[in-house]
């Protein structure tokens, strides 16, 4: 009797603390207990000679916004409709707004480098680059509402895939936007400048060391979603070295800020099919 009393009291603290493990987790959903690493991208790649990165453990899920603004573009649907997350409006042609850039040049990218510069030490776990305006063509929604698309991210797919395009169909961008090597050799007199004819050299200025692709598809518009673990991939200097060539460069804005629309995106994620898209990043 007393030899089964005793094998009682040892497995007590065992049972205690699997129950203990069971409630406090029950309820977290994978997505949110690890960030699996993502694929590679052109923007923020994992360099072969490293390990592969291990899941780690997520102790927020915090969500932020940076929006790409000008003076003239009415921001107040963000505040209206998006109410839980945080919004990092730029405005780029005015130097005294709360937050602005250095110099109005290439678009989007610059606000959206900026952020990453100055926030790179306290990101929040996932990232949503957006653009000012509400409604908008390339929005995947038939009444090209933005707010309906924010509104039923899957951030889960997000957190596990690192990167996701925010837009679904192919008109502009898919299959193959651009073939660098090809298209910088194809431009004749006359031609009307495009960023496909300067891609592959501004991609070699940018991206010291990496190959030039092949081929370049990602579908437009310069909305997407990074995690914070896929962002620091790449050191904050690259991003300040990215920025410091966007403020150099001789190159007319729509064409700096094309190239790194084509240039965020995972390598290795293809244009999607719109079926595994809309079940993976919207409801």
């Amino acid at each position: 009797m007393m030899k089964r009393r005793a094998y009682k009291l040892q497995i007590l603290p065992a049972a205690l603390l699997i129950g203990a493990l069971y409630f406090f987790t029950r309820n977290v959903p994978f997505s949110e207990k690890y960030v699996l690493p993502s694929s590679s991208s052109r923007i923020m790649p994992q360099s072969p000679d490293k390990p592969p990165i291990a899941p780690v453990f997520v102790t927020d899920n915090t969500v932020e916004m940076v929006v790409a603004s000008t003076t003239k573009e009415n921001v107040t649907w963000l505040h209206d409709h998006l109410l839980d997350w945080p919004k990092n409006i730029y405005v780029v042609d005015d130097a005294t707004a709360e937050l602005t850039v250095p110099r109005n040049k290439g678009r989007e990218a610059m606000a959206f480098l900026t952020y990453i510069i100055d926030r790179y030490d306290s990101l929040p776990s996932t990232v949503l680059f957006h653009h000012a305006e509400r409604f908008q063509w390339h929005n995947d929604d038939p009444n090209y509402d933005a707010v309906a698309l924010l509104q039923n991210l899957r951030l889960e797919t997000i957190q596990q895939e690192g990167y996701a395009n925010l837009r679904c169909a192919w008109v502009l961008g898919c299959p193959a936007e651009i073939r660098p090597a090809y298209d910088e050799s194809s431009l004749q007199p006359g031609d009307i400048l495009a960023a496909k004819h300067i891609y592959k050299q501004s991609f070699e200025h940018l991206f010291l060391g990496d190959a030039v692709p092949d081929v370049v598809g990602v579908t437009c518009c310069s909305q997407f979603a990074a995690t914070r673990t896929a962002i620091q991939r790449r050191s904050r200097q690259n991003y300040v070295r990215y920025r410091d060539w966007l403020l150099a460069t001789e190159l007319h804005d729509a064409l700096s800020g094309r190239v790194f629309e084509y240039a965020w995106h995972s390598e290795n994620s293809p244009c999607p099919s719109l079926r595994d898209h809309t079940y993976t990043v919207n409801d």
